[in-house]
């Protein structure tokens, strides 16, 4: 049964009701973020239930050490975690001497939590009637403010009901927190001093092993009615937390209400030794600004970032609340504003995979962020890969690869390897594939080529080289073959001649190659630079060359399929169909032994390559395999469906296609995979973005022209997304039977539509 209680709502995600079995969830989809620090949507005031606490700061991490029954050469050391962070947002509340605490009170009326899309805020409301019988109303506000990153803002309401009662709010700093997935429960912060100063607060910690320093603060207000108290307060502080204690006598129907604003200054910013001062300043100017301004200026930020990022649909407001969802928290995310900064598959909503880079970001975000932000923002995520190149190479000798073979991580926060399974870590190879293909990808979007001669080609040499060494000449088959990898599915480990690795390291290797040429040919100065500095020689190329030319792909005439990987028709083909449903998922249900032994697909494997290399391959080759593995695939994984649903959509199975959309759009919202109370699957929602435009809306780049093959399922009135191409953004607007497109530019726009050349010129509407 799908966990389908969010309300059905275009710009907001609506709870109603308090249940205490589905707050886990609840946490991890109304969670925040403004690029700089993020938090699962806990209750401010105390909660003794059932509730998995999580405040995240980008790119403070700590090097857990690694977990594992037997130690193997080569192993990461470490697995990198981003830290569960000092919590700041909290509030205790008590009424006439009792705490108020949802998991306790004699009754929950009227609970209702928003988290609102458009503006950029949390909201919540309820009435408690306490064990002493008070009856209290709660309403609270609060949001991370993407002008001033380091702060967020909680405006908490109580009013009592039914008596008078004395309120007392207590909001507090607490660094005695520990991360829910630490490898052996080890201390990760270090608490250096704790301050107040007047209605100010301050704890000053820095992390184990990897020393980043971080003032977590807050600064608070007392009014009444809304008009702000002046009034003593108790402080209490020990050595890892501070609160301080307000009390007040309040009247049935009056609102006594608490503004907190709070944060986190880190020395990735700053000096270490002024992040108080920094802090205080920072509290001063929120303060100045006021809470309600302040939301004002959210408000504003977030309608410019729709303005170019939103997707509309007509007629289907799940699917409407699905895209904007996956559109909203790819946005708290990563905004492209730091350039060390990368975009980890939980982002800042729990701690499954470490709040680490993975593939995903070359792979799946970066055509996200190429359309909807500017080519900047897209090229400062390829120079996050450059700036570890060193790190790959390093990665890669650790595992006896030598001559500046790199190997990029499959999991990482600065470079090294730091994830521990070893049949992900030794053998998900394909990683570096996806590094490469993004680099082709921003050029063929942007036509910047510069990135290329710049830096690109030391990461694309350094990638085939290590492709050339990791292949194994086969006497039998007098081709190359690479043994012992696990493909993007990952439920099938260690085979042998996994297509879509064979594939895409041929194809590294021949556009290297490509590469090299042009660069030798157009930019010489360039091209001596990185000779000298990487010492390729001419044999070296023909020896890359000789491995691309005899690359071995299975293939099965019978079948007149390319095979996943040597031995796949050995296996019991039954099919998805055939598989009891009291079975699924099958990664909770099954024993790894029999999954590896299964045919059934986590993920797109073969049809990845296909999608990757669409061009490579005819219309009719890409049915025949879409009606061989699809049947196969559980979507186990959250980058599935969104791979099939552009294929189902270039195919013209719309029904397919939209039953593959709704799973990506609303993998979160309704629970597929029973596991959102972990942390949401942000990489994958920018898939969900894919789906739309590449799949519905048929975008792609051929010949050095933007061209849209329009399809509208049937079930929508129409639909509408902006992409920005080249600095001149072309507005796509799809209706049945007709698509408009508008630019906003300067110049006009050829474009091709369902293969024909259209000319679009600016703030001139063609209807197609």
């Amino acid at each position: 049964m799908n966990n389908n209680y969010i309300q059905p709502d275009n710009w907001s995600i609506i709870e109603e009701g308090f249940d205490a079995d589905r707050v886990k969830s609840s946490e991890s989809l109304m969670s925040l973020g403004n690029g700089a620090m993020g938090q699962r949507a806990n209750f401010e005031e105390h909660y003794s239930g059932a509730t998995f606490q999580g405040s995240y700061v980008a790119g403070v991490y700590y090097p857990d050490k690694t977990r594992v029954g037997w130690w193997k050469n080569g192993y990461p050391e470490y697995f990198a975690k981003v830290l569960n962070a000092p919590n700041w947002i909290g509030i205790n509340v008590t009424v006439n001497g009792e705490i108020l605490d949802l998991a306790n009170c004699n009754k929950v009326d009227d609970f209702r939590r928003e988290l609102n899309m458009k503006e950029g805020w949390l909201s919540r409301s309820f009435t408690a009637t306490l064990q002493n019988f008070i009856q209290v109303k709660v309403e609270t506000k609060r949001f991370l403010s993407l002008d001033v990153d380091e702060i967020g803002a909680i405006a908490y309401n109580v009013t009592p009901i039914n008596n008078d009662a004395q309120i007392d709010f207590a909001p507090y700093l607490d660094n005695g927190i520990t991360n829910e997935d630490s490898n052996w429960d080890d201390k990760f912060w270090d608490v250096l001093s704790v301050n107040h100063e007047k209605e100010q607060a301050f704890i000053v910690s820095k992390t184990m092993k990897t020393h980043f320093y971080v003032c977590t603060s807050m600064q608070t207000q007392v009014s009444l009615n809304g008009k702000i108290l002046k009034q003593d307060k108790t402080i209490n502080d020990t050595i890892d937390r501070i609160d301080f204690t307000y009390k007040n006598q309040v009247s049935k129907g009056d609102t006594i209400t608490l503004t907190k604003f709070g944060g986190y200054t880190t020395d990735r910013n700053h000096d270490k030794n002024e992040l108080i001062s920094i802090a205080k300043k920072t509290l001063n100017m929120v303060s100045e600004i006021g809470f309600d301004t302040l939301l004002e200026q959210q408000k504003t930020a977030w309608a410019k970032i729709w303005d170019m990022a939103d997707i509309t649909i007509e007629g289907d407001v799940a699917a409407q609340q699905g895209i904007r969802f996956n559109i909203f928290q790819l946005n708290q995310t990563y905004l492209g504003k730091d350039a060390r900064l990368n975009i980890g598959p939980k982002g800042f909503t729990g701690e499954k995979y470490g709040g680490s880079t993975y593939w995903d970001t070359e792979a799946y975000c970066i055509p996200f962020y190429m359309a909807t932000k500017d080519q900047n923002v897209a090229k400062s995520l390829l120079e996050y890969r450059y700036n570890h190149l060193q790190k790959a190479i390093e990665n890669a000798e650790k595992l006896g690869f030598t001559n500046g073979a790199a190997l990029y991580p499959m999991v990482t926060m600065n470079g090294e390897e730091c994830h521990n399974e070893w049949e992900i870590t030794f053998e998900e190879i394909h990683r570096n594939g996806a590094i490469a293909f993004a680099i082709f990808n921003y050029h063929r979007y942007t036509g910047d080529y510069s990135y290329i001669p710049q830096k690109g080609l030391e990461v694309l040499i350094s990638i085939a080289r290590f492709w050339q060494q990791r292949a194994t000449f086969s006497e039998a088959k007098q081709h190359y073959v690479i043994l012992g990898v696990t493909g993007p599915n990952e439920y099938e480990n260690n085979v042998n001649n996994n297509w879509y690795t064979n594939y895409i390291a041929k194809w590294c290797i021949d556009y290297t190659i490509e590469n090299i040429d042009k660069i030798e040919a157009e930019y010489g100065s360039d091209y001596t630079r990185i000779m000298n500095k990487t010492k390729l020689s001419k044999a070296e190329l023909s020896q890359w060359k000789n491995v691309a030319d005899n690359m071995y792909f299975p293939f099965s005439e019978e079948k007149n399929v390319y095979l996943q990987q040597d031995g796949f028709l050995d296996k019991e083909l039954i099919t998805v169909s055939d598989l009891d449903v009291s079975q699924r998922p099958i990664n909770q249900k099954w024993s790894w032994d029999r999954i590896l032994r299964s045919p059934y697909i986590k993920q797109a494997d073969i049809l990845q390559g296909f999608y990757f290399f669409e061009d490579h391959f005819s219309t009719e080759e890409l049915e025949r395999h879409f009606d061989f593995y699809e049947p196969f695939t559980v979507h186990e994984s959250s980058l599935s469906p969104c791979v099939h649903s552009i294929q189902a959509a270039k195919l013209g199975r719309m029904e397919q296609a939209y039953e593959f959309y709704l799973r990506t759009s609303r993998l979160d919202l309704d629970d597929y995979n029973k596991e959102v109370e972990e942390g949401l699957h942000i990489t994958s929602m920018a898939g969900t973005w894919m789906s739309i435009v590449e799949g519905f809306g048929g975008m792609r780049v051929v010949n050095n022209t933007l061209s849209f093959e329009p399809k509208i399922p049937e079930q929508w009135e129409g639909y509408s997304f902006k992409v920005n191409f080249r600095n001149q953004i072309i507005k796509v607007n799809a209706c049945k039977g007709h698509t408009h497109f508008e630019l906003e530019g300067h110049n006009d726009l050829d474009i091709m539509v369902n293969g024909k050349t259209v000319t679009i010129s600016p703030n001139n509407l063609v209807t197609v």
